[in-house]
Parts: structure tokens; sequence; C-alpha cells
């Protein structure tokens, strides 16, 4: 009889053995539960709207920035003591090389976190390679291809929706800001030049002027004013960060309405 009960307490600790086991396999081959299982997956810092709302497309649940939105030169913001905490509990910080204030939240940071420098740039290429590193480094891969794969869809059709308001059915020559390309890409347009992110000198007035934009895309993150005056090139005001939202798609989207308005209207 004894040995009756032993060797079913035996199979009962196996039992529940197997049970844990087949529980964790089932976990590791699923990364949306893997990150529901711990509330919302790593905790994600980045230091504007622009790195998380990348978080965000690659899967991220969990994602905070350190610079408010409505701050529209983020490099000029100042850290504060309380945004540093935050880097501090964090599993993933996410910073760009052009912001000084990147090597205090390396500090801060500490050992803990796993650090990524990203490269920012809103053409196509760039995002979608920084969503898919993104992807890989939170589990998230499967959700970082699937906003991947609906971006290029967006890109497609608001391509095909700016090209459609080309005055006359001609690519328009335009200007742009070094870090507005992406733009000029969106829209097919003839980039006839490029210039910043220094204010233009007289030199650059002329040579830019010279080559008769019919616009100019300034970067409204950072511009210096009127950049072509005298010219008669229609400047339109682009953004690269996204809202409190973290909506990266709606960036594309404001451009792109802002061109076809512009291009329709001229």
């Amino acid at each position: 009889m004894a040995r009756t009960r032993v060797l079913v307490r035996t199979l009962t600790a196996l039992s529940a053995g197997l049970l844990l086991i087949s529980g964790c396999g089932s976990g590791a081959t699923s990364e949306e539960g893997a990150a529901d299982k711990a509330g919302s997956g790593p905790v994600v810092v980045a230091t504007t709207v622009w790195e998380a709302a990348l978080a965000k497309a690659a899967g991220a649940k969990n994602v905070t920035s350190i610079v408010p939105a409505a701050i529209r030169h983020a490099p000029d913001y100042d850290v504060k003591p309380s945004d540093l905490a935050k880097v501090a509990k964090a599993d993933h910080v996410l910073y760009s090389s052009f912001e000084p204030f990147a090597g205090r939240i390396k500090e801060a940071a500490g050992s803990k976190a796993q650090m990524t420098e990203l490269n920012l740039d809103n053409s196509p290429s760039k995002t979608k390679a920084n969503v898919t590193r993104l992807g890989k480094a939170f589990g998230t891969e499967k959700a970082a291809a699937r906003w991947n794969a609906a971006f290029g869809k967006e890109w497609e059709s608001l391509h095909k929706k700016v090209k459609a308001s080309w005055p006359g059915g001609k690519a328009p020559a335009v200007t742009a800001q070094m870090f507005t390309t992406w733009a000029a890409e969106l829209a097919g347009a003839d980039m006839v030049g490029t210039y910043g992110p220094e204010a233009v000198t007289p030199a650059q007035l002329s040579k830019l002027s010279a080559k008769k934009p019919k616009f100019v895309l300034d970067n409204e993150n950072m511009s210096t004013g009127t950049v072509l005056p005298g010219s008669g090139a229609k400047q339109l005001s682009i953004a690269n960060y996204p809202g409190q939202d973290l909506d990266l798609l709606a960036v594309y989207r404001k451009a792109a309405q802002q061109m076809e308005k512009a291009f329709a209207g001229s």
C-alpha cells in the first residue's frame, strides 16, 4: 500500500512537471503571448516621439517618450531628472546620435537597458529597416512585418494620389531640406536641389533660385525661415515627427495632403 502511494505521488509530480514544460513551450512560440504574459511587454523609453513611433510600429506596447510632441526641435529639450528616472527603469532605450542629451541618457540607463541608436530618416527604406530591427530586439518580428507591409501599401497609395495632382501632369521641380527629401520622393517630384540643415547662404540662394524650383519642402522641425525669398517658389512646412498618438503613418499622410493641395492649386 505504501509503495502504491509513493508511485501515485511520483506520477503526479511528473505530470505537473510535464504541464509546466509544455506551458513554457507554448509561450515561447507565440510572440504576442510572450508579450502579454508580462502585461504589456518590454518597457521602452524613447528620447522623442519619432523613436517612440518606430517602437510602436515594431509592436511594442509599453512605450513612452521623453521629449513631448509639442517640442518642435527635440535636440533643444532640457532633460529633467524625472526623465532620467524613467530611463533607469527601462528594458530598452532608443535614441539618436544628433540629440545632444544622448550621453546623459546612456549614463542614466545603467547596465540593465538595451541601448539602441536609430538613424532617423523617414525614407521608406530607412523606416522599414528601423522597424524590422526593433521588432527583432523586442521579440515582435511578426508585428513589425505586418506594419511594414501596411506601410508599403500606404506609401504607394499616397504616391499615386500626389502624382495625380501634378500641375499639368508633369513632375514639379522642388528644393528640399536635407531631412525632407523623403517627401519629394513620396511626391515623385523633380528634386533640383537640397539645402540645410543650416540657413541658406547668399551663394546657395543664388544657385538654388537659378534652378527655378516651384516648391520648397522645408523642415518644420528645424526651419530657418523663408528659404528662397523673391524666387516665387511656394514653401511647404513638412513635419518629420509624429504627434503624441505616435502614429508614424500620419506623418506621411499629412505631407501627402500638403503637397497634393499645393500642386493642385498651382
